[in-house]
């Protein structure tokens, strides 16, 4: 009897990010509701990614992985990265994870290799474009608190609290077949100024900027500042996204978006 080769699912490498456990012991780590996203949902493999230009680089990166999900993560953009000065209202910062993720960005929106952008991974996407961020969107006259709440559980802190309004007709409303949905909101900064390939396509209420692709990009680019791998398995907005991105991550993976691989017609 002949046994069939399983297929091997595409990789997708999870940005991750170093934590200090103890004080004294440095990790690199991810979140189990990304890695869940990415397999259950997305239907490929997660591969965690050590975001740092010590060990790996863009171009390796890219070899290995077939996509890319950026994820969220306590951190901030270094400022510099925009051209501003670092003040004690942007928080804490991870250069190396900067170093890495901004040219990879830029690498896989020329090759046309697939990305998906949440929260922190939303702002390097804007930021290697061009963008601007304002370190404290609550600071803003006639904006909201978007930063996770400090107490409560953790369905508590990733219930839906606002709405984002899509434009009618764009690549967001279309996916998901709604022109307004509910997320949660779990972040400090957003932009402040888009850059000239950023595409603004969705808005919390109170005008911050929530959803957006780059323009002239040849493969999957939606990012999203919320955070969708919270129940992605089961959320009417999150399950469409990640399947969407698996999908783009097969497509790449099996030939069709690989410029040196494309199927003859």
């Amino acid at each position: 009897m002949k046994h069939e080769t399983p297929k091997r699912r595409p990789v997708v490498g999870i940005i991750g990010n170093q934590h200090l456990i103890n004080e004294t012991y440095m990790t690199h780590g991810g979140g189990v509701m990304n890695t869940e996203a990415v397999a259950q949902v997305a239907g490929c493999l997660p591969l965690l990614i050590a975001a740092d230009p010590r060990f790996v680089s863009v171009e390796e990166l890219m070899e290995v992985c077939d996509g890319f999900l950026l994820t969220g993560g306590r951190p901030n953009v270094h400022p510099e990265e925009y051209g501003e000065a670092e003040t004690e209202a942007h928080g804490e910062f991870d250069r190396a994870r900067d170093a890495i993720v901004l040219p990879l960005v830029r690498a896989c929106a020329a090759r046309g290799q697939p990305f998906f952008g949440i929260c922190r991974g939303f702002q390097e996407v804007a930021v290697a474009f061009g963008s601007t961020l304002h370190p404290e969107i609550r600071d803003l006259p006639g904006r909201s608190n978007h930063r996770m709440p400090p107490e409560g559980t953790l369905e508590e802190k990733f219930e839906l609290r606002h709405e984002v309004r899509f434009a009618k007709g764009g690549r967001f409303h279309r996916l998901l077949g709604a022109q307004a949905v509910m997320t949660n909101t779990l972040h400090g900064q957003g932009i402040c100024t888009a850059g000239p390939r950023v595409v603004i396509e969705g808005h919390a209420p109170d005008g911050t900027p929530e959803a957006i692709y780059i323009k002239d990009a040849k493969g999957f680019t939606l990012s999203v500042q919320w955070h969708p791998e919270w129940d992605a398995a089961n959320d009417p907005v999150s399950r469409p996204l990640f399947t969407a991105f698996g999908d783009a991550v097969r497509d790449w993976a099996e030939g069709a978006g690989r410029p040196d691989q494309r199927k003859s017609a």
